[in-house]
């Protein structure tokens, strides 16, 4: 029987026990006075009793519905407070991201706005850790039972995409170029128009120790030049102190280009002389094969490839 019970008529009953009124329960429940009756009505042909003596002056209870008035009042109490807190809880979704803390700072953090705008139900976890970057091409920082280990429902690595038991997505390619500030173009005694002219500049290295780091001696074999001393200069064991030094006007620094992306859209650094060179590493997602499919997990690697394509039209933009 208690499935058939209306709430509307067990509402309507309540109030009109409250206020002993028709009337008065009509104007709460804003609805007219036989409206409030016929709900009573229809629910004592229901439950086949009399809940009210109606009386010239007014409603009076009857035993059957003092009996259970307390408990349905507390039905009702316990009915608004389920959705209180249902209006109260956000539809939260947390989503544990695991990267390398260059690419966090240098590349996530000065975007990251962009997402958090887009996805406010999505709450980012970010986990920077220089552990967990790819030192050696055989021994990969991440595996299926990492990832499930830690609960990480996402990372991003730099390195040759070996992640056993993972699902692994390129991201994007990577390209190693010198960047300098704007001011280092300006002094005519210290021309900086081809790598040649790296012998007259301090050389910024950063040796953060990951596989697949690109090294001024390398890069100068790459491009043909044999003239310039690539072991001297200044020498920083993170890439966000050697691009600082940069900024600051202290030397020429080698770098991957994504990482450097926010100093060069904000004119901070720029490009001396069109000479990058492509790594064999990239940059990877990786996730879970069970969660590639999860609505937060997708809307995370959507925005992903949706900066990395805005990466690309604002490169074009500073080329042309």
């Amino acid at each position: 029987m208690a499935r058939s019970l209306p709430l509307n008529a067990l509402n309507a009953f309540e109030v009109a026990a409250r206020h002993e009124s028709f009337a008065k329960a009509a104007e709460e429940l804003n609805v007219t006075p036989a409206a409030v009756s016929q709900q009573i009505r229809m629910l004592e042909d229901l439950m086949g009793v009399q809940l009210f003596h109606r009386l010239n002056k007014g409603l009076v209870l009857t035993a059957a519905g003092k009996s259970g008035l307390s408990k349905l009042q507390d039905g009702f109490r316990h009915v608004n407070d389920a959705v209180d807190q249902i209006k109260s809880t956000p539809d939260k979704q947390v989503l544990d991201v695991w990267m390398a803390p260059s690419f966090a700072s240098k590349w996530l953090m000065p975007r990251m706005r962009h997402f958090v705008d887009l996805h406010p139900e999505i709450d980012l976890r970010i986990s920077a850790s220089a552990e967990l970057m790819d030192t050696d091409v055989m021994s990969p920082s991440l595996s299926e039972d990492i990832l499930r280990r830690h609960n990480v429902d996402v990372a991003i690595r730099f390195g040759r995409g070996h992640y056993p038991g993972c699902r692994v997505e390129q991201l994007m390619s990577v390209d190693a170029l010198p960047l300098c500030s704007p001011s280092l173009l300006k002094d005519k005694s210290k021309p900086l128009r081809s790598p040649a002219d790296l012998a007259h500049h301090t050389l910024l290295h950063d040796e953060t120790p990951y596989e697949g780091r690109p090294t001024w001696s390398n890069w100068l074999h790459a491009v043909g030049v044999d003239s310039v001393d690539g072991s001297r200069g200044l020498f920083f064991n993170r890439v966000s102190l050697a691009l600082a030094a940069a900024v600051e006007s202290q030397g020429v620094v080698l770098s991957l280009e994504q990482l450097a992306m926010d100093d060069l859209n904000k004119g901070r650094l720029v490009i001396p002389f069109d000479h990058s060179v492509e790594l064999a590493q990239a940059y990877y997602v990786i996730s879970l094969e069970d969660s590639t499919d999860a609505e937060h997990v997708v809307a995370f690697k959507r925005w992903l490839e949706a900066e990395v394509a805005t990466d690309q039209i604002q490169k074009r933009q500073r080329a042309g």
